[in-house]
């Protein structure tokens, strides 16, 4: 017979054992299912979640300082500090914590079927931006996105992968850089269109996209509109000469404005001649401009320059170990000279989780 004490202590062992594995089936039936199956990216920098890694072009973050705040304090290729916004929704939505780049070799079955990053930093809709250097222009991401389905179909077999696309959140996000390329700074549109017939230009070649992923497929897209172009720091650069002189340009923010009205306008047009598609217009101004506006209420103390170098003009190959960088960056709305910090992607992020989210997931609200 064991000793009344080796009775009781193997007692314990099981009444320990079968509490935890309680505990762990309890906390597996309450964690929320993913509101889509996957989520699939496509756009320009502030999208891009390392793809220009692969590709033979100077513009990229996979060097320090960027990623220092992210998981790890590892580079990734992300221009920011940290997450970017197709990082915060995936995790938001229960898809996962991160979206990984479309090239990266190394991607697992899992990866690819719970979604992917097809964007490139220095990319747009017209098929000149960025087009000297090396990046993907938005067409290409479209072929992209058909090898992808390819591999899918691969893993989980032709019907699946079917419902498996159809289901998923499709986000898009360009046209900043058309803009600042092809219009202001380096005004190769410029002498061809005026700024009303570039906008209408740029927003044919999107519904083009549209279209194209549509008939690959796609049925639930969110595709943002522009930034307030004019309080981009390197923007502000270019503008004014005298350092010390850092306002918004309200022109460019007018104009951008302009842009985004013709967008949510044409948005449900483009939705009434896809059965069965969703598609949503994702406000990025409104959010930004309060961060600009109210900087209190958000725990910035800089909106006008990146926390990389001077802030003023510095991303991509100048943005470097070498260069210096803010003690705080939870205190800057931008990182570098172009993109956003983590943490504003992050305020970002929550607006949409707010104020598109729900329109995306009402899907008997559809034409």
């Amino acid at each position: 017979m064991a000793p009344i004490g080796t009775t009781l202590f193997l007692i314990l062992v099981h009444i320990w054992f079968y509490a935890l594995l309680f505990i762990s089936n309890e906390c597996k039936a309450v964690r929320p299912a993913p509101k889509f199956p996957a989520i699939l990216v496509f756009g320009d920098s502030t999208v891009d979640t390392g793809n220009n890694n692969y590709l033979n072009t100077s513009f990229k973050g996979n060097h320090y300082p960027y990623g220092q705040d992210f998981p790890g304090h590892v580079t990734t290729g992300r221009f920011s500090n940290g997450k970017l916004v197709p990082d915060f929704l995936a995790s938001m939505l229960n898809i996962k914590e991160t979206v990984p780049p479309f090239l990266d070799p190394s991607l697992s079955d899992n990866d690819l079927v719970t979604g992917v990053s097809f964007a490139s930093g220095g990319s747009g809709f017209d098929d000149i931006t960025g087009a000297v250097g090396g990046i993907i222009p938005f067409s290409k991401q479209v072929e992209y996105f058909k090898r992808y389905i390819v591999r899918v179909q691969g893993i989980v077999g032709e019907k699946e992968a079917k419902k498996l696309i159809s289901s998923a959140v499709i986000v898009i996000c360009a046209g900043t850089n058309d803009f600042g390329f092809n219009f202001y700074d380096l005004p190769t549109r410029r002498l061809e269109f005026n700024i009303s017939g570039y906008q209408d230009f740029l927003q044919n070649k999107l519904h083009k996209f549209i279209e194209e992923l549509y008939e690959l497929g796609c049925r639930r897209m969110t595709i943002a509109g522009l930034p307030p172009v004019g309080c981009l720091p390197i923007q502000m650069t270019a503008k004014f000469e005298r350092p010390h002189d850092r306002r918004c340009i309200e022109e460019e923010n007018l104009d951008a404005l302009v842009y985004n009205k013709k967008l949510a306008r044409l948005l449900p047009t483009i939705q009434s001649l896809l059965p069965r598609s969703k598609i949503v217009y994702a406000d990025v101004y409104e959010p930004i401009t309060d961060m600009i506006d109210n900087p209190q209420n958000f725990g910035f103390v800089e909106t006008k320059r990146g926390c990389c170098g001077t802030g003023s003009v510095e991303a991509g190959p100048f943005c470097n170990a070498l260069t210096a960088v803010c003690d705080n960056a939870l205190e800057y709305l931008f990182w570098d000279g172009i993109h956003p910090s983590e943490a504003a992607y992050e305020y970002i992020s929550k607006y949409l989780e707010k104020n598109v989210v729900p329109q995306l997931l009402d899907y008997n609200n559809k034409s």
